[in-house]
């Protein structure tokens, strides 16, 4: 192949069927057609080893366009269904948008397994039984708080791939305790989607930790063109491990200086969900003339007096400069793709 081949792109259509849609993909995995981008771009081309492009906003809200490989792509399905004991004619369930990494490696894994998903993202009527699916915390709080088609249909599977966003202690064991075999995923767009596994990487993956706390990532499945010099790909997240597992502590740019002391906003939310791990909570920022920045926490379905006991609280785990400068309590909070919160949209709103 030449250094700078290129190959041409074409944008999925939203009327193709899930058949011709994994049609499509099967041949740009063997090179035997364009590359998908699953948004419109602006590039009529990319490089010859791309398969697929995905444009993402992360946590940041920033738009970013990442290209993935056949051998990426391919890696992360492999990987992901050997860890769960996927067989051939298994069957998975769609119920994540297909302009997501997340929804396409639903169809990638399938196409592995020889099956197609089940497409229940428009579905009406009670869900089909199948093997395996993969959702995000939002909606397996739908499953365990009304919807019970969902709830049913997570209960009858094997193993249910949950990511996206964190998952709180209590929500997890809300779901064990329904019967749900839950498995948490990390990863993003970057990395072909989630390749560690309940903490730990799937294989061919490895796994460091930097100075500054920094998840660094290693592996197949990895972005061609945002691998280091070293091999290795340097996420935006924060972690640590414990034992042979990754605990990842939230983004390092949640950091913030106020009155010129930081503070965690992921430090913040973990306390609030603690002592409310059945309301919705997001620690953000906005500018503070005296400060430089301020803490503010939205609130979906608090009441008003339980404010103080979280001041009481904070200031009792993280220190008195974590408590909150204003409180907002909304009826849902901003989300950015398929399931982290938006915090620049609420800085937006409140600043």
């Amino acid at each position: 192949m030449e250094q700078n081949a290129q190959r041409e792109v074409r944008t999925v259509d939203p009327a193709w069927s899930l058949s011709e849609l994994m049609a499509r993909i099967a041949k740009a995995l063997v090179a035997d057609g364009p590359a998908l981008a699953l948004t419109p771009i602006e590039s009529t081309s990319v490089s010859a080893r791309t398969a697929l492009i995905v444009t993402t906003t992360g946590s940041s809200g920033k738009p970013k366009v990442v290209g993935l490989s056949a051998a990426a792509l391919l890696t992360s399905a492999r990987a992901s269904n050997k860890f769960l004991g996927a067989e051939f004619g298994n069957t998975w369930s769609l119920l994540l948008p297909l302009n997501h990494i997340a929804g396409i490696n639903v169809l990638i894994r399938s196409l592995e397994l020889g099956t197609t998903p089940t497409n229940l993202i428009s579905y009406e009527g009670k869900y089909p039984k199948v093997d395996f699916t993969a959702i995000v915390p939002t909606q397996l709080n739908r499953a365990l708080n009304g919807d019970e088609n969902l709830l049913a249909h997570l209960q009858g599977a094997k193993a249910v791939l949950i990511g996206g966003a964190a998952l709180t202690q209590n929500l997890r064991v809300q779901a064990e305790s329904a019967g749900i075999k839950i498995v948490e995923t990390y990863g993003s767009t970057e990395t072909s989607g989630g390749c560690i596994y309940e903490g730990l990487p799937l294989d061919g993956v490895e796994i460091s930790i930097g100075a500054d706390q920094r998840i660094a990532i290693k592996g197949k499945n990895i972005a061609h063109e945002l691998i280091s010099e070293d091999g290795w790909y340097y996420t935006s997240d924060a972690g640590h491990f414990d034992g042979d597992k990754l605990i990842v502590d939230g983004r390092i740019d949640d950091i913030i200086i106020s009155g010129g002391e930081n503070i965690s906003l992921t430090a913040i939310e973990r306390v609030v969900g603690q002592l409310l791990p059945d309301i919705q909570s997001a620690a953000f920022a906005i500018s503070h003339p005296e400060w430089g920045q301020s803490v503010h926490l939205a609130l979906v379905g608090a009441d008003p007096s339980i404010e103080s006991t979280i001041q009481n609280a904070l200031s009792d785990e993280l220190g008195a400069t974590s408590k909150i400068k204003g409180f907002h309590h909304l009826q849902e909070l901003p989300l950015i793709g398929i399931g982290k919160v938006d915090r620049a949209a609420l800085g937006r709103l409140f600043q």
